[in-house]
């Protein structure tokens, strides 16, 4: 959309402040434009993970036409125009049809100039918040602005997935539970229907993190090839995490709390990439889950080798046997890619940053990998520190 009287520069405390009678505005005129308020300004935008792709109301600093809400400099703010004025125009009709039609493919407001330092912040923020996991709801909305300003950039025709896509790359922010990554689960929520089912489906991973909350994810990532991505899931749990009034051999000491030893491994789900499609986005038919380089002993052969969970034979088997189920294959939306950064959505919306690490193709090799509870480390460090 663009505005109907000359873009003014905006303070920060206008930039901040929403209009509840704009609320009121968007939400009647939304539904029939294909519209939707911003995550945090509520400006009248169409998101790039939603149907076509629109020019953002985003200006930078350096245009002279918004003012960034950032710390920081040059990262675009939200909206350059009076959104309330824009969604009372839209509800009462006033707008003409090339006003509210969906903007072809173009030069977006947010200007290439502005993108490293969207970027930086956005790396920033990620870091700040555990990778999305301390965020409160207000930095996952500033977040969600970041991102929803890169997405306004985003030109499919810009992006190649063998140059861009293909490779490894690392999850450094999610506005959900970091294992959502995995198409394990977006095959899982795939099976839901929209409306309640989805929501209890929320509702059970968020008690599936709670209920795990002892251990520490370590490292997500995801491998992405012309045919498959892989998911590596990385977690440690300590294995004794207090013992009280134990003896030490010198001095008659006794000690309590716990010990350095850690049970250590990666889920790894794979699943085949069965369409690729013009906007780098992928449908997934989930394959297997394995459990590779823990650190047990006695059970890590066993692990690597034997036990694996077999979702699409699985699948294959309630197909053949219940004539309403069919084998779920989720898309997993590209909404922002280039040759180092990555913003993918699921079914939901719910977002997933990567950061490339390399161009390999190749999953990780766990197999040197000690099974013995990470005590060989300790010996190791303990000869060092002492000896």
């Amino acid at each position: 959309l663009t505005g109907r009287r000359p873009l003014r520069r905006q303070s920060v405390k206008e930039s901040a402040t929403y209009d509840m009678r704009a609320v009121v505005c968007m939400a009647l005129a939304a539904p029939g434009l294909g519209l939707m308020p911003s995550p945090r300004s509520g400006a009248l935008v169409r998101p790039a993970s939603f149907g076509a792709r629109s020019r953002v109301a985003i200006h930078s600093e350096s245009d002279g036409r918004g003012v960034s809400s950032f710390d920081g400099g040059g990262v675009p703010s939200d909206s350059s125009t009076d959104d309330a004025e824009l969604a009372a125009a839209a509800a009462a009709g006033e707008l003409s049809s090339e006003e509210t039609a969906p903007p072809s493919w173009g030069p977006s407001t947010v200007l290439p100039s502005d993108l490293p330092a969207l970027k930086t912040k956005l790396l920033a923020m990620a870091a700040a918040t555990a990778r999305g996991e301390a965020a409160s709801p207000s930095e996952k909305d500033e977040v969600r602005d970041l991102v929803f300003a890169l997405e306004s950039a985003m030109d499919p025709a810009a992006a190649s997935y063998e140059r861009d896509m293909l490779g490894t790359w690392e999850l450094v922010f999610s506005d959900t539970q970091l294992f959502r990554s995995s198409p394990f689960f977006m095959a899982g929520r795939a099976v839901c229907k929209d409306g309640q089912e989805a929501d209890q489906y929320d509702w059970f991973c968020d008690q599936h993190r709670a209920a795990l909350s002892m251990s520490q994810i370590k490292r997500v990532r995801q491998v992405v090839s012309e045919t498959q991505l892989v998911s590596e899931f990385e977690v440690s749990a300590g294995t004794v995490p207090f013992i009280e009034s134990v003896p030490i051999p010198f001095g008659g000491i006794k000690y309590s709390g716990g010990l350095p030893l850690a049970i250590t491994g990666a889920i790894v789900s794979s699943a085949d990439i069965v369409e690729k499609m013009d906007d780098m986005s992928i449908k997934l038919l989930m394959d297997t889950v394995e459990i590779k380089g823990s650190n047990i002993p006695g059970l890590r052969n066993l692990l690597d080798t034997v036990v694996r969970l077999e979702s699409r034979a699985l699948g294959n088997a309630l197909e053949q046997n219940i004539d309403s189920y069919e084998n779920p294959t989720p898309i997993f939306r590209t909404s922002y890619l280039d040759s180092d950064t990555r913003v993918s959505r699921d079914q939901d919306g719910k977002i997933f940053v990567y950061s490339k690490t390399s161009s390999s193709m190749v999953p990780t090799d766990y197999s040197d990998t000690a099974a013995d509870f990470g005590l060989g480390d300790i010996v190791s460090g303990l000869t060092r520190a002492f000896l």
